[in-house]
C-alpha cells in the first residue's frame, strides 16, 4: 500500500503555499499557548506549533531548490530547439542519472520504460514540442500502462497541459513533466546557449 497525502489537507495546502505561512502559524500557536496556558503546561502548548514549523522547513527547502522562471524559460527554449534524437538522449540520460534502468520501447503510446526498485513506469515524450497537450495522448499512455503491467506512467512536454488533461492525469496518477519539472529533470539544458 502506498500512502499519499490528500491534496486538500491542511498540510498539503501549506506545502504548496509560501514557506513563511507555515512559520507564521507555528509562531502564532506557540505564542498563544505560552500566553494562555499555566506554567506547567506551557511546554506542551509550545510544541503544538512544531508540525507547522516542520512543514515550513520542507516548503522552504522545496521553494529554494525550485528553478527560477528564467531557468525554466531557458530550458523550455533549449528543449524546443532539440531534434528528437537529442531530446530522447537527454531524457534517457536524465533518468539514468536519477538511478533508473531505461529501455527504449518506441511504441505509439510510450517511448521508454524506466525501472527502479522493481517499479516500472512508462514515459511518453515524443510530442514534447506540442504547444498544448490534451487528454487523448494521456488516455493512450494510461491504456499502455495497463497493457504493459507498469505501475506508473509519465508524460513529458514542453508546452501546456489542458485542464481536462491535468484532471485526467490527477485521477489516474499520471506524472506530468513540464515547465519546472522539466527544468529539474534536465538541469543542463538551456545553460550556455545563445539565443538564435
Amino acid at each position: 500500500m502506498q500512502w499519499r497525502m490528500n491534496e486538500n489537507s491542511l498540510f498539503a495546502v501549506l506545502l504548496r503555499s509560501s514557506w513563511w505561512v507555515s512559520f507564521g502559524i507555528a509562531a502564532a500557536l506557540t505564542a498563544v499557548a505560552v500566553a494562555l496556558l499555566s506554567e506547567p503546561y506551557r511546554i506542551f502548548g509550545a510544541v503544538t506549533g512544531l508540525p507547522f514549523f516542520v512543514i515550513g522547513c520542507i516548503a522552504a527547502w522545496r521553494q529554494f531548490r525550485a528553478p527560477s522562471t528564467a531557468r525554466i524559460e531557458s530550458t523550455l527554449a533549449a528543449v524546443r530547439a532539440m531534434s528528437w534524437p537529442e531530446f530522447a538522449r537527454a531524457i534517457e540520460t536524465a533518468y539514468r542519472r536519477d538511478g533508473y534502468d531505461v529501455t527504449t520501447i518506441g511504441g505509439a503510446a510510450a517511448d521508454f520504460s524506466i525501472t527502479k526498485e522493481r517499479r516500472v513506469a512508462l514515459v511518453s515524450c515524443k510530442r514534447w514540442k506540442a504547444a498544448r497537450t490534451g487528454i487523448e495522448p494521456l488516455q493512450v499512455l494510461h491504456a499502455a500502462k495497463e497493457t504493459h503491467g507498469a505501475q506508473a506512467c509519465i508524460y513529458v512536454a514542453a508546452g501546456e497541459f489542458t485542464a481536462n488533461a491535468s484532471a485526467f492525469a490527477g485521477k489516474h496518477a499520471i506524472g506530468l513533466v513540464g515547465g519546472p519539472e522539466l527544468a529539474r529533470l534536465l538541469p543542463g539544458a538551456g545553460r550556455g546557449r545563445t539565443a538564435a
